[in-house]
């Protein structure tokens, strides 16, 4: 019998749920697009941070190109060194190690300025980032600096004595002072540098316009001189409210014939020893920038007389003294000097002036003369004769005051006079003309040695002064003018004045005067010849301590 026997059916698998089946799919799927994102992310951070290194030695580099540009060019700007700017710029790049890095220097310049400008480019190889094919990155630099001020007050004080006429010294004088007007004024800033001449020689002819603007007595029209008291080197100011006696127009140097009887021999005075000259042509020009006119004066200057360096340099550095603003002013307001210029000299402590004095002596001081003060001006006890040009004079005599020279006797009216009270062709003088008609050794014989006695040495000193002692030709004692001299060259450098001299075929005691009165041992310049010309030169290219800019 055939068993059927049923076997049961195997149980089914449980279904897996589709949404967490689907995200490891996605995770298999995403897997290899991780990685290719992480190792973008970790190049693009790797790259970053070598950009940034390459970027930091980059600034680093071109700060140092930067910093060492601006050094250079205010190194450069610097007025008061005589090297080449540009030559100047690339010596700081090499000497930084940057040597090839500059690509361009321009300077302008003139009188009371420098400006300087220049750019730098420097290659800065990467370390890094030249792995994405740069290279190398380039740092530029660039700057500018310039050194001015804005005013310039120059004294040129020349020496024009009678020893300036030898050797060719006027004529190499005057091709000196062309040029170095013409250096000073070529580029210049219009109507900021004025130049004042000063010549000098036993006196200095200041001239009617600017005698006129101060205290001065005994005032005459023959010549422009004042005999400055000893107390005005002293002081770096000359005020024009100091009474000055204006300088007698008198022969007090020249010998006259002094034998016992009477003589006219060599009465005259003498033109050209007169110790103020009054040849027009050697008065002081006052604060100005015509070249033309400037030159010309120099040109026109005449070599006659002594030496009075101290008087020169006294009229050189009143007129860079702020005491003289007003003596400007007067003379802006009369046309003589231009408007621009009023308010000169300005302030020792102004930031934006260079004052300067240039001295020039070809010898060295000679005594200085100067008739005493009761003989200058007023009625004298002199009278002249009108028909014959005779004098006499009057002295303090009970009787017969009058003493007739021509015959050597004493009586009770002048000669030319008809009786004590009829003057007939007798006149009184002035002080005034009674140097205008005699030296002054021929009034002291005639009228005073041979009345009263005396000697002529001591009637000489009662009518004039002599500041020091004249032995022969020379030498002669002056430390009185040598000292005030110094006195004022101190005075006017503690004001801040830059002073030059130069000594032109000078003596000893000229030199060594000089050296001592200049700012220092290279403002001072020893030459002969055409030297002078290079010395002058050499003044006007370092007329440049001045103040800087940026």
């Amino acid at each position: 019998m055939m068993h059927y026997v049923h076997h049961a059916a195997p149980a089914s698998r449980p279904a897996a749920p589709r949404g967490r089946w689907s995200l490891g799919r996605f995770q298999r799927a995403e897997d290899g697009s991780l990685v290719v994102f992480s190792v973008f992310m970790f190049l693009i951070i790797l790259f970053l941070g070598a950009l940034g290194v390459d970027l930091m030695r980059f600034e680093m580099e071109r700060a140092k190109l930067q910093s060492t540009l601006d050094r250079a060019v205010l190194a450069a700007a610097d007025i008061d060194q005589s090297l080449d700017p540009a030559m100047v710029v690339n010596d700081y790049f090499t000497k930084s190690g940057l040597g090839g890095s500059v690509t361009g220097v321009t300077v302008t310049q003139g009188l009371g300025y420098r400006s300087v400008s220049a750019t730098a480019r420097k290659s800065v190889s990467t370390q890094l980032v030249h792995m994405l094919g740069i290279e190398s990155m380039s740092a530029p630099a660039s700057g500018a600096a310039e050194e001015r001020v804005d005013n310039v007050e120059i004294s040129l004080v020349l020496d024009i004595s009678g020893s300036m006429g030898s050797n060719n010294r006027m004529t190499n004088l005057r091709s000196a002072g062309h040029e170095f007007i013409d250096a000073i004024f070529d580029n210049s800033a219009a109507n900021k540098v004025s130049l004042s001449i000063v010549p000098y020689n036993g006196q200095v002819n200041i001239g009617p316009d600017l005698i006129d603007k101060y205290n001065i007595t005994h005032g005459h029209t023959n010549t422009y001189c004042v005999d400055l008291p000893s107390s005005v080197y002293n002081t770096a100011a000359l005020s024009p409210t100091l009474p000055m006696p204006q300088h007698v127009f008198a022969d007090t140097y020249n010998s006259s014939n002094t034998s016992g009887s009477y003589s006219t021999t060599n009465m005259t005075p003498s033109t050209v020893n007169r110790w103020c000259d009054p040849n027009p042509v050697n008065r002081v020009r006052v604060h100005s920038n015509n070249v033309t006119a400037l030159k010309n004066h120099i040109t026109a200057l005449q070599p006659v007389g002594a030496t009075s360096i101290d008087a020169g340099v006294r009229w050189g550095s009143a007129l860079l003294d702020p005491s003289a603003r007003s003596v400007v002013t007067e003379l802006v307001n009369e046309g003589v000097v231009i408007a621009p210029f009023a308010g000169r000299p300005l302030a020792y402590d102004d930031p934006e002036v260079l004052k300067v004095l240039v001295l020039m002596t070809d010898g060295e001081h000679w005594p200085n003369e100067y008739i005493n003060d009761p003989f200058r001006s007023g009625p004298s006890p002199v009278w002249r004769n009108t028909s014959n040009n005779r004098l006499s004079i009057r002295h303090d005599r009970a009787s017969n005051p009058f003493y007739w020279p021509s015959n050597n006797s004493w009586n009770n009216r002048p000669e030319g006079a008809s009786s004590a009270t009829n003057m007939g062709t007798a006149v009184q003088l002035t002080w005034e003309e009674v140097w205008q008609r005699a030296r002054v050794a021929w009034v002291a014989h005639h009228l005073y040695v041979r009345p009263l006695g005396g000697t002529l040495a001591s009637r000489m000193d009662l009518l004039r002064t002599r500041t020091g002692t004249v032995i022969g030709s020379g030498p002669h004692e002056v430390s009185v003018m040598n000292n005030r001299l110094l006195n004022l060259c101190s005075r006017v450098k503690e004001q801040g004045v830059v002073i030059y001299t130069v000594a032109f075929e000078a003596p000893t005691a000229g030199r060594n005067l000089l050296n001592s009165c200049a700012s220092s041992a290279n403002h001072a310049f020893d030459v002969d010849g055409l030297e002078i010309r290079s010395a002058f030169s050499s003044i006007a290219t370092s007329i440049r301590k001045l103040r800087l800019t940026q």
